[in-house]
């Protein structure tokens, strides 16, 4: 049985849910259109404990009670968890089991091949890993190639794990199955779909 959940400490989720969430929504699309592109979240205002407001906007606009969450031990504080299930209702689970993973230290993230992969015949039950970093440049540059992408465009974000670009093209390899990647970063996003391959 569910505890009960305290709200008087509990942050408002979006000013405008429905308007806000809508346009979080868009710019998300957006990101996954123009890859390796920063799309700021204008309506992302909030930050509960380690999340940035893209975070939270993304968490508000992508989860709710049928998305199991894995967070990674920096982002599972007691404010985070009060917060998600209050305002999306979305049940905690392991990283191989979660459909969408919030990590807020990557040099400690899981190898990407402990999430949900998904299946040759559900591809889509893969898991939607949110990696937060501090900053969207000063970090080693590759190259990205593939849907979306006319030419190569560079990506250099810092705070990466030095592991993560090797197992990020192993990942491609799988495709269609793998798990797919938003970068946060204050209140902007990336998008690393996992038909995305890189060179370092």
């Amino acid at each position: 049985m569910m505890s009960a959940i305290d709200t008087a400490g509990i942050e408002p989720g979006f000013r405008d849910p429905v308007f806000d969430s809508q346009h979080t929504f868009r710019c998300i699309l957006e990101a996954y259109g123009y890859v390796g592109r920063p799309q700021i979240l204008s309506r992302a205002d909030t930050r509960i404990g380690p999340f940035d407001p893209a975070t939270v906007a993304i968490c508000l606009t992508l989860t709710d009670l049928e998305t199991p969450i894995w967070l990674d031990p920096a982002s599972d504080t007691k404010s985070v968890r009060d917060f998600l299930a209050f305002h999306c209702g979305v049940p905690v689970t392991s990283a191989e089991t979660s459909s969408f993973a919030v990590v807020c230290d990557p040099v400690s993230m899981p190898r990407l091949d402990e999430f949900a992969l998904g299946t040759d015949l559900e591809p889509q039950t893969s898991t939607t890993v949110v990696i937060q970093l501090p900053a969207f440049d000063g970090g080693p540059s590759v190259r990205l190639r593939g849907p979306g992408i006319p030419r190569d465009i560079s990506l250099a974000v810092a705070g990466l794990p030095c592991w993560f670009w090797e197992d990020w093209q192993a990942n491609h390899e799988i495709y269609p199955i793998g798990v797919d990647v938003l970068f946060t970063s204050g209140r902007s996003v990336i998008a690393l779909p996992r038909s995305i391959s890189v060179e370092v």
